[in-house]
């Protein structure tokens, strides 16, 4: 959890003694700066946002609108008046929970609690979506980064959430899923293969060939002789 001070008006050491593991977060704090902001979503993959803007509502939501343009992950408002016209871009910019910063900080784990729980239902619906894409596409060159983009999620959370799901890398999932389509297509199908390797996203056909014997021990050709005796 990256929690952004815009206004210095809130108690960052309150938040800092919160219990934030209970939940699975654990929190960084970043001052002032909308770059560093930035570049620490690029980096760690945040999975949730708590942008204090208490006097600037403007700069906050100018803040939320970059990170929507790289990520759908949850975002908290801490502000405590805010006129219509900011309240209903936060909405437009699907901010998740809006609290003035007067309340305790227990409020916002409060918060964070729900959010949570949100984020464990959204989270088993997005693996989903990328494991059918995975399977649909597998002739493709397929990239974290280019799923990312077409899920509307930051590559570093979507990388770690996939991993704490699967428990294994992306990579790793896309590499058996590709292996466990080339034996199938050996098994069942006469095609050669060449087409075998261009039908699990393989161009080259060497990198096939070393990369399905690391995967069974055997090579394409020894494979299909096998399960065919």
């Amino acid at each position: 959890m990256l929690y952004i001070n815009l206004s210095g008006y809130f108690e960052s050491d309150m938040l800092r003694l919160q219990d934030w593991e209970k939940w699975g977060y654990i929190m960084d704090i970043c001052e002032h700066d909308h770059n560093e902001s930035l570049h620490l979503f690029e980096e760690n993959g945040y999975s949730l946002a708590v942008i204090n803007m208490n006097g600037n509502p403007k700069e906050g939501l100018e803040l939320c609108g970059r990170i929507r343009r790289i990520s759908r992950l949850p975002i908290i408002l801490i502000e405590d008046t805010m006129e219509f016209a900011f309240i209903r871009k936060a909405l437009q910019l699907q901010v998740s929970d809006y609290l003035p910063s007067t309340l305790p900080a227990e409020e916002l784990v409060k918060s964070v609690a729900a959010i949570n729980a949100n984020l464990l239902r959204t989270e088993d619906d997005v693996i989903h979506k990328v494991k059918e894409y995975v399977r649909k596409m597998l002739h493709e060159n397929i990239t974290l980064k280019d799923i990312s983009r077409k899920f509307h999620f930051n590559r570093s959370y979507l990388g770690q959430k996939f991993r704490n799901h699967e428990n294994m890398s992306f990579n790793e999932y896309l590499f058996i899923q590709r292996m466990e389509r080339a034996k199938m297509l050996l098994e069942q199908t006469d095609l050669k293969v060449y087409e075998i390797a261009n039908e699990v996203g393989y161009t080259e056909i060497d990198w096939f060939y070393k990369r399905f014997k690391f995967y069974t021990g055997v090579s394409a050709n020894e494979y299909r002789k096998m399960v065919a005796s």
